[in-house]
């Protein structure tokens, strides 16, 4: 068993998790989290090899530096982060010892894992943990694969988009096969875009690979920052306002971004998002329940309320996509007068057929690590669909009546989302 170190920067991660650890250092430093993993294929379960790999490679994170080098790609390429920010990563690092806490290690079943520290020392772990426990997976429980037309297959997949006129970034680290995995991917899809002058591939969400192959690294924010807010504050009523108020003090209204908008449900998103919030936001990115209700309730509110020309506005789609999805997303966008691009994550970095059955799906694994509590009050994400809730079903409860929260039923059967 080789215990060659597999994340070896802190940029491998997603541009999210940088620029929300800044706006976290400017305005939480001090927050109390706990990040909770949650594994929604329980029947793709660790074994004790496996998990013994895995904590070795988590002590691993402990050497993790931000180089002269990086930071000045930081300072290059997303220069709008306080300045302060890149004085704080020159002597950042990770502390797992004390603040990775696993569960039931014996007992691979009952495997749990938990972050424990002040916000700003612990948000960075997300992504690696996630890469991790998926390449621990393939690597010892599934091993009935191999990367042979990895490139290939990546390399097709952009083509269809591109000739399709799609605009899409590469979003997969957090469930990659292996590190290995997304490389492959990355090759492909830029080999396939220098080829292609229709549509556009805009980068990658991974800010190594990204750095890597001259692409833009790709993302804003993610449902922790709004979850962070609101559980600090206890205010779910103006969640919302508060973590783009928070967010533009910090990046500045001509760096908003997409926002967010499925965190306690889009239609108390859009309560809040109205001019000037609009006017900054260049548009949405659409991460649970129906993406083609979503276009038409987001093309409503931007063009037939708001008065926003059509076009002028953009869907990010985000959720479990693959080519065809993308597609027939693109088609409905266009005929509802909106822009969209997709983050293609989970169907590039870990689509593969077992070796031995050429014509079955090795699965990957549905895995997150979200926030359990902040300062001691529940985290809680309802989303727009009852698979993606997440949290204490008291607080989850009190806040859908307290925001008259619609319940739908996005019928996706989390365990089998990429199959």
């Amino acid at each position: 068993m080789t215990n060659e170190q597999v994340i070896t920067s802190f940029l491998d991660t997603d541009l999210y998790k940088i620029t929300m650890h800044s706006a976290i250092h400017a305005n939480f430093p001090d927050a109390q989290c706990v990040f909770k993993y949650t594994n929604r294929t329980p029947k793709e379960q660790l074994t004790k090899e496996a998990i013994n790999w895995l904590k070795n490679q988590i002590q691993l994170l402990s050497k993790l530096r931000f180089t002269n080098d990086e930071i000045e790609y930081l300072q290059k390429t997303i220069p709008f982060l306080p300045d302060d920010y890149f004085e704080f990563i020159k002597d950042f690092k990770l502390n797992p010892s004390e603040q990775v806490k696993i569960y039931n290690e014996d007992n691979p079943e009952s495997f749990e894992l938990e972050v424990v520290g002040t916000w700003e020392n612990t948000t960075l772990y997300e992504i690696p943990l996630l890469a991790l426990i998926s390449e621990a997976y393939f690597k010892f429980i599934d091993t009935d694969w191999d990367y042979n037309g990895q490139f290939e297959k990546a390399y097709n997949k952009c083509e269809t988009l591109l000739k399709n006129n799609c605009i899409f970034s590469e979003f997969g680290t957090r469930r990659r096969r292996s590190f290995k995995a997304q490389d492959i991917v990355m090759d492909g899809l830029t080999s396939c875009a220098s080829k292609i002058s229709t549509g556009k591939l805009l980068g990658t969400s991974n800010v190594l690979f990204a750095k890597k192959y001259g692409v833009k690294p790709i993302g804003t924010v993610a449902h922790e920052w709004i979850m962070g807010i609101a559980s600090i504050t206890q205010d779910y009523t103006n969640s919302n306002k508060l973590a783009m108020d928070y967010w533009i003090n910090t990046m500045g209204k001509e760096n908003a971004g997409l926002a967010l908008t499925d965190t306690f449900g889009t239609d108390a998103f859009l309560k809040s998002f109205i001019p000037p919030y609009t006017d900054y936001y260049i548009g949405v990115r659409q991460d649970s329940g129906s993406p083609i209700d979503y276009a038409e309730k987001l093309a409503h509110h931007y063009i037939d309320i708001l008065g926003y020309p059509k076009f002028s506005k953009s869907i990010c789609f985000s959720d479990s996509l693959n080519v065809d999805r993308c597609l027939e997303y693109k088609a409905k966008a266009d005929s509802v007068g909106m822009s969209c691009s997709f983050g293609v994550g989970t169907n590039l970095t870990n689509d593969f057929m077992y070796k031995s059955k050429p014509d079955i799906k090795s699965p990957p694994m549905n895995i997150v690590i979200k926030l359990k509590s902040v300062n001691d009050n529940p985290a809680i994400k309802i989303s727009d669909n009852l698979g993606k809730n997440m949290g204490d079903p008291e607080t989850v409860k009190r806040v859908k009546q307290e925001l008259g929260y619609l319940e739908r039923d996005w019928e996706v059967d989390e365990s089998k989302r990429w199959v």
